[in-house]
């Protein structure tokens, strides 16, 4: 499945095995970047096999709603420029997930993530009916805080030791998203 973004120079993608390639180019490209800002990673977790089956799980909990892992890709190229996932998409009484993002180093500051996510956002709300999406940042990612808030993200919280980035245990600052087609 493919989301078009008005006048953009990139779509998004459900991803899935087909793209072992570009994602695995987006990850290696983009490593010393992301490091800060990811958990520390198993040396195979981005080789060729392991990624491939990670793509095939993800395309099916597409399949199954369960998640929707975007890939943000060129129109030009075909190159992966960023990902946006929405994971944990619990249904019943909650209809809410939980909102991931990378952008490529020399992707950064040029709104390409706020009108990705603009889109991904609107397809949770519309078409998977979801109410609450909930993000996180570590307190020093101004850049993602500043995406987040241009969103209207609203801040909920502070976790301390929340998620164990780049090896250590950290703070994060908890937001959330309401649909705001959904009435109080």
């Amino acid at each position: 499945m493919e989301l078009a973004v008005t006048g953009a120079s990139f779509y998004l993608k459900i991803l899935g095995p087909e793209d072992t390639a570009i994602v695995h180019a987006y990850f290696r490209d983009n490593a010393g970047h992301l490091a800060p800002w990811e958990p520390l990673r198993p040396a195979d977790f981005y080789s060729t096999e392991t990624l491939r089956k990670r793509l095939t799980n993800a395309f099916d909990e597409a399949a199954a709603g369960t998640a929707f892992q975007f890939g943000i890709i060129s129109r030009e190229t075909g190159d992966m420029l960023g990902a946006c996932n929405f994971t944990g998409i619990a249904r019943g009484a909650f209809q809410a997930c939980h909102l991931g993002y990378s952008v490529a180093e020399n992707e950064q500051g040029k709104g390409l993530m706020h009108r990705a996510l603009e889109t991904a956002i609107s397809y949770l709300f519309r078409e998977q009916g979801l109410h609450r999406i909930m993000a996180s940042y570590i307190p020093d990612n101004v850049k993602s805080e500043r995406v987040l808030h241009r969103l209207g993200f609203e801040r909920e919280g502070y976790a301390r030791s929340y998620l164990k980035i780049a090896g250590r245990w950290q703070d994060h600052v908890l937001t959330a998203l309401i649909n705001p087609q959904d009435n109080a």
